[in-house]
């Protein structure tokens, strides 16, 4: 009993520290991420946007980019986008890249992995979007895009203005705007950050290194895993994901930890890209997109994350630049997290932002509530949003006993 509740107190520290190492990163991001959506605005994407074609998949990539990493506000965006005519192309080009091309993704895996991964993240993106391009004009059978379209289709159209950006950015309005996208943003992934976290804090404490050797041929032994080796863990990389059903800014510390742990750089890179073939991501693209296409889609997104991440890891190891050694996470002790270091002055300055933000936002609100007498329709809560709530709650609850524990020690 004792050995558990020691390592209860030390997961729960381990959870803590790793969200005290990303919290500037995680704030920097969305602020970024928020002033790009207020200024260009999503409206101003799609009307750019074309059907098809290089210069539509580049715009959508470009777009991708300069977006959320939210894999369920991205999803909302390509079915929009598809939705207006956009090919599938392009559509699946912007998810991608909205979802490992954005910025604040690089920033988080900067500070828990290294550069090596930053330029594999960035470059297998890319990969990404190539090989899905490729897999789509061989294979896509043209009766399942028309029923696509036609299951998206039957929406009703809404009216869309394009505000002016110069206006926007030099307005009050426009950065209340953008405090309001801000906390939208904490609002879409704080589940999934939570529990990601929790999890990566338990895995750390409670999970023997054998547990990898055996889940992941050949991750942890000295000499380098054969080709077979690095295949297998390229596939049970997208396999641990699924069932984990983190997001992506929420399974970077748990990419640290695997690597950590031996799991080989094209198994490492294959589990951060899996963050569009879980489950939750399955289920919401059935509902745009009907059953056939969102299995298709996932099984495009599967072909084409294991390519990449083969390609990225031989390309590197021929190279010479396979990244060496443990990860940033694994080198301190859960308590030395908090030391008085560079994180501590870079958290305070964007807690002292955030706190601003906060108070632009609360400045709108009470502006919106005084012009609009309107009552507000309030959408029931879907079940898969209701448990992942739950999940995240339950985390929080095992990380703050946890912490306490720490204390009575």
């Amino acid at each position: 009993m004792n050995d558990f509740l020691s390592n209860w107190s030390k997961a729960a520290l381990t959870s803590a520290g790793f969200f005290w190492m990303a919290f500037w990163a995680f704030a920097l991001g969305y602020i970024i991420s928020s002033c790009i959506q207020v200024f260009v605005t999503r409206q101003r994407m799609k009307k750019s946007m074309g059907e098809a074609g290089p210069k539509s998949v580049a715009l959508a990539t470009f777009f991708g980019f300069i977006s959320s990493s939210c894999s369920f506000a991205a999803l909302a965006t390509t079915k929009s986008l598809f939705k207006k005519g956009a090919g599938l192309v392009p559509s699946l080009a912007f998810l991608l890249a909205s979802t490992n091309l954005v910025i604040e993704l690089g920033i988080m895996i900067a500070v828990f992995l290294s550069w090596q991964f930053v330029v594999g993240e960035y470059l297998g993106g890319c990969l990404l979007i190539l090989c899905t391009w490729l897999i789509v004009k061989l294979t896509l059978p043209a009766k399942l895009e028309e029923a696509a379209r036609e299951h998206v289709g039957g929406e009703e159209e809404e009216k869309e203005d394009i505000p002016d950006w110069k206006e926007r950015m030099t307005s009050r309005k426009g950065w209340k705007l953008v405090a309001r996208q801000y906390f939208m943003e904490w609002g879409m992934v704080w589940r999934d950050v939570t529990f990601g976290f929790t999890v990566a804090g338990i895995i750390s404490a409670f999970v023997p290194a054998e547990f990898f050797t055996t889940l992941f041929a050949g991750a942890g032994s000295e000499s380098d895993p054969s080709f077979a080796q690095v295949l297998l863990q390229t596939i049970v990389g997208p396999l641990a994901a699924f069932f984990t059903f983190i997001g992506s800014m929420g399974n970077i510390p748990l990419a640290s930890l695997l690597y950590a742990n031996g799991v080989s750089f094209a198994g490492i890179m294959a589990f951060i890209f899996s963050d569009l073939v879980v489950f939750p991501v399955l289920r919401i693209s059935a509902q745009y997109f009907g059953w056939k296409m969102a299995f298709y889609i996932l099984a495009v997104f599967l072909v084409s994350l294991i390519a990449s991440a083969l390609v990225l890891h031989y390309g590197f190891s021929f190279l010479d630049l396979l990244p060496q050694g443990n990860t940033s996470a694994e080198q301190v002790k859960p308590s030395e997290r908090f030391a008085i270091d560079y994180t501590l002055f870079l958290n305070l300055a964007f807690l002292s932002i955030t706190g601003l933000l906060f108070w632009l936002k609360l400045m709108g609100d009470q502006k919106d509530q005084g012009h609009e007498h309107s009552h507000h329709h309030h959408k029931k809560k879907k079940w898969s949003d209701q448990l992942l709530t739950g999940i995240a709650c339950i985390s929080g609850v095992w990380v703050v006993i946890g912490l306490l524990l720490n204390l009575r020690a």
